[in-house]
């Protein structure tokens, strides 16, 4: 059974940092692409990171290009997101996703086939 359990969500402080990790059981993260999104509260879900195996291409969006990491973890099978420099517009629910296609497109959640459970963010003094 194909399953992704995300961790490592909160509170944390504008300008503090955060790691995100999501485990992966059931199949291998390391030959499949790995995104990011998050959705705030009335906003549609958006692509925030992701890499995809297929090329070694990463994509970060605009407004978190040089403050987040993507990263894997092949022997814990796990996908990582270090998020520093956080920005109160950082807040929202965090999604981890991983797809069966070669070259997803990591700005629409819709090409994605398998979704972590979610896990709220929220940065703020």
């Amino acid at each position: 059974q194909v399953q992704l359990v995300e961790s490592g969500g909160g509170l944390a402080q504008p300008g503090g940092s955060l790691t995100l990790s999501c485990a992966a059981s059931g199949f291998s993260l390391k030959y499949y692409a790995i995104g990011w999104f998050r959705q705030a509260p009335g906003k549609e879900r958006e692509g925030v990171a992701c890499n995809i195996e297929y090329d070694g291409s990463t994509y970060y969006s605009d407004r978190v290009e040089g403050r987040f990491t993507i990263f894997r973890d092949n022997e814990n099978n796990t996908m990582n997101l270090e998020m520093t420099s956080l920005l109160p517009d950082d807040t929202a629910d965090y999604y981890c996703a991983t797809s069966l296609t070669e070259r997803p497109d990591c700005t629409n959640h819709r090409g994605w086939d398998f979704w972590g459970q979610g896990m709220q963010v929220t940065v703020s003094s």
